[in-house]
């Protein structure tokens, strides 16, 4: 990650464990690694599809956390099925574990909105260090550092194109990526402000840009998953040179893409779904008991219906949820989540994971409630405006005294 001084020990640009990025894991593969993040499941992490370029060998993904490092194999990988390197298009892959996340790590749900543009994020990732006046500096050697910086979207890339037509070697798809310069607080070095006149000098000290390394790493919008770090450039328009130095090395001046999260929450939605295993399919195969385990995270499954018929056949139904303590204890007992679940086009049902926490505690069975509520496409019923399911999570560690 490049930031704006020459201390990366500062401490605005660290992560320290706890503090929310504890899901954003370093991706190694074929002797080279990338940044990733994992989703709200607990068991796919979102990361770039170019990591993979040409390499067959397994992936394995790097937490860092409160409970300190650990590393866990990747039991697949999924490209997106339109990934396009000459273009730098839908540069996404997911990567799912072979075991369950360590429950100290973050899980992110994704930003689904089409409002990112003119909004300020937070950048993480383990990409190689400098600074704005030097670029990256540290070497492929160095020990990976999580670091984290802001910037803001300025544009989408097919804007960019737009302005620049030839002098920009790739045509990105519309709407599918998000565009940042890396600014100093200088006219001179607001690279989208000369060549698109979309004026904004910078966060300040703040301020940060993507590196080797940050690739399929994390842009946040309040917390939730808005973009994920594909590609740096160093642009000009005849005169218009605003990069700091000759080299494309994440210096001020230069720009960094993210692919567009919210462009691409239907992909991410179906292929996670598509990998949960035995999901009830009706509401006779629900499981409403479950048992703990002894370690490590399960599954239980909500199963949300829409019995309804669509006005148009495009519509996307959603609706959001959240978990609530009953006597069982998020944190301790299962991992709270909380998000919206849309129902796409050809879709009238899907699941809604929720980690239940095993450990050998002798303790009574325990409850937790799933609330469902702002439906848009469709409604619960005349007067009703939430849904509640429960679960019983059963002993199983002997008597509780």
């Amino acid at each position: 990650m490049v930031t704006t001084t020459t201390n990366i020990s500062d401490s605005r640009y660290r992560t320290k464990p706890g503090d929310g990025y504890d899901g954003v894991v370093r991706v190694s593969l074929g002797g080279y690694y990338g940044t990733g993040s994992i989703l709200f499941d607990g068991r796919a992490v979102l990361t770039a599809a170019h990591l993979f370029e040409g390499l067959t060998s397994n992936a394995s993904v790097t937490f860092e956390t409160r409970s300190g490092t650990q590393t866990l194999n990747a039991s697949k990988a999924l490209i997106h099925p339109a990934y396009d390197k000459t273009q730098n298009n839908n540069d996404l892959a997911l990567v799912w574990l072979t075991g369950t996340a360590p429950m100290s790590a973050n899980r992110y749900d994704i930003y689904r909105d089409k409002d990112e543009i003119g909004q300020s994020f937070t950048l993480a990732g383990y990409g190689r260090t400098g600074t704005g006046s030097a670029g990256a500096t540290s070497s492929n050697t160095a020990s990976p550092i999580r670091l984290k910086a802001e910037n803001k979207f300025d544009t989408d890339a097919s804007t960019l194109k737009s302005h620049l037509g030839s002098g920009m070697a790739w045509t990105p798809l519309t709407g599918s990526q998000l565009v940042a310069d890396f600014d100093d607080g200088t006219p001179t070095r607001d690279a989208l402000g000369r060549l698109i006149y979309s004026t904004d000098t910078g966060r300040g000290l703040d301020e940060g840009l993507i590196a080797q390394g940050d690739s399929g790493g994390p842009a946040f919008i309040s917390g939730l998953l808005a973009g994920v770090a594909s590609y740096t450039a160093s642009l000009s328009w005849g005169r218009i040179d605003p990069d700091i130095d000759a080299s494309t090395n994440s210096s001020f001046g230069e720009i960094a893409a993210w692919q567009r999260v919210s462009t691409y929450q239907q992909w991410i939605d179906q292929s996670l779904r598509a990998n949960y295993l035995n999901t009830p399919t009706k509401p006779e195969e629900v499981i409403k008991e479950v048992t703990e385990g002894n370690s490590g995270t399960s599954y239980t499954y909500f199963l949300l219906q829409f019995t309804g018929v669509r006005s148009d056949a495009n519509q996307i139904i959603s609706m959001e949820y959240t978990t609530r303590n009953g006597t069982a204890m998020a944190g301790s007992d299962y991992i709270a989540v909380s998000g919206k679940l849309n129902l796409y086009p050809g879709e009238n049902q899907a699941v809604i994971p929720v980690e239940i926490v095993g450990d050998t505690v002798a303790e009574p069975n325990e409850t937790f409630y799933l609330d469902v509520f702002n439906p848009v496409g469709g409604s619960f019923g005349e007067g009703v405006v939430k849904l509640t399911a429960v679960r019983t999570i059963l002993n199983d560690d002997g008597m509780a005294m």
